[in-house]
């Protein structure tokens, strides 16, 4: 009989929590009905919906009327880079943020640029840490409107120095967006910041609901045509019965989130060390102090990073890869490219609520021979 499968890529979703699943199917019994309407069905809709957003504004400790919901993660990094350098369009036209953003928020500052705006990208070192000198130096230029930091990489799992860089922007007068997509529900978010988004799937939500918030005082001008839901801050009909399991699950991640890391940070460890000890050829990336407690990435010299998720998943290990050879840009990860790190044979191994010990234990026996086999396919022996 085979092993059960082990699915190793949370940061790109999560399994669905179990308080999601739950208040999900209640939510469909209830929250079906149009919120902004006046009748029963509807006014029940509304009280969800309120309550929802009140539960996720105290986990994240922001004003419920600061929080709206998107249809995405992505929808609300684009409402929030383009929607901050819209509020501050007479301030200047230029928008300043890491090198190692999310795509979501490089292509949002591709637009920009393309309606004739500036960006600025901002070096990371070879951990994938901000160079706050430069960050510091860019956010102090003229026109500066908008400032965007991730708050942990999605690919490597480095913290960036979001307290430093807020502060850098607050004396500079410029707000900051952060994208905190990979931190919300794990770790805590430093202050100081202006305009933040989160994603459901991420924290162990369905997905299709994102977070956008806004905080008070913050010029911030929605970028798409007018509409009245989510105070004009997200167009169209939310998934309310989404929308409710996000928020029950949100809060379900972050009660657990100290605990889970204080588990989930020694299996990292582990995989880190034997890794390195263990595969020859072998560059693990990422700060190893300075990062998310779930997450760590490698890279294999020799090996072709489709062929080696292909044989993982043949051997039942469902893990994700920054490497040209899984994307449809045939380029490799902006992210390993940046922090001038080997980018080929690329995998992100991220552990969620359900990884054992024993499932880390069998990804770390089979992984050497896999990237051998591989190796002696494509004639490289003798490592």
């Amino acid at each position: 009989m085979s092993a059960p499968p082990v699915y190793l890529d949370a940061a790109t979703a999560t399994p669905l929590h179990p308080v999601a699943r739950q208040a999900l199917l209640a939510a469909l019994e209830d929250g079906w009905a149009d919120p902004g309407k006046l009748y029963t069905q509807a006014r029940r809709s509304r009280q969800l919906l309120d309550a929802a957003r009140a539960a996720a504004a105290e986990t994240l400790g922001v004003r419920p009327d600061e929080l709206s919901f998107t249809a995405s993660g992505t929808a609300a990094a684009h409402a929030a880079v383009l929607g901050g350098l819209a509020g501050r369009r007479r301030t200047g036209r230029r928008l300043v943020h890491s090198a190692i953003e999310h795509s979501a928020v490089l292509h949002a500052a591709e637009r920009h640029v393309a309606d004739g705006g500036e960006a600025a990208s901002v070096p990371v070192d070879r951990l994938g840490g901000l160079d706050l000198d430069i960050w510091s130096a860019e956010v102090r230029a003229p026109g500066v409107a908008l400032a965007a930091l991730i708050a942990a990489s999605h690919e490597v799992g480095t913290l960036q120095p979001v307290a430093e860089a807020a502060a850098a922007c607050a004396d500079a007068g410029v707000p900051l967006y952060v994208d905190a997509a990979q931190a919300v529900g794990r770790v805590p978010v430093p202050p100081g910041w202006s305009v933040l988004t989160a994603s459901a799937h991420k924290w162990g939500g369905p997905a299709g609901v994102g977070l956008l918030v806004v905080r008070k005082g913050t010029r911030w001008e929605s970028p798409y045509p007018a509409d009245e839901r989510e105070s004009g801050r997200t167009p169209g009909a939310l998934n309310l019965p989404a929308v409710v399991a996000a928020a029950a699950s949100l809060r379900a991640a972050a009660a657990e989130a100290e605990a889970e890391a204080a588990r989930l940070a020694p299996l990292v460890d582990r995989i880190r060390a034997r890794v390195g000890a263990e595969v020859p050829d072998v560059e693990v990336v990422g700060d190893p102090q300075r990062r998310l407690p779930h997450l760590v990435t490698f890279s294999c010299l020799y090996v072709d990073g489709e062929a080696l998720l292909h044989a993982l998943d043949r051997r039942g290990f469902a893990v994700s890869s920054g490497s040209s050879c899984t994307s449809s840009t045939l380029r490799p990860s902006h992210v390993l490219e940046a922090m001038g790190v080997l980018s080929h044979g690329n995998v992100r191994v991220s552990l969620h609520r359900d990884t054992s010990a024993a499932d880390v234990e069998r990804f770390l026996a089979e992984l050497p021979g896999i990237v051998a086999d591989l190796r002696a396919e494509a004639g490289v022996v003798g490592l």
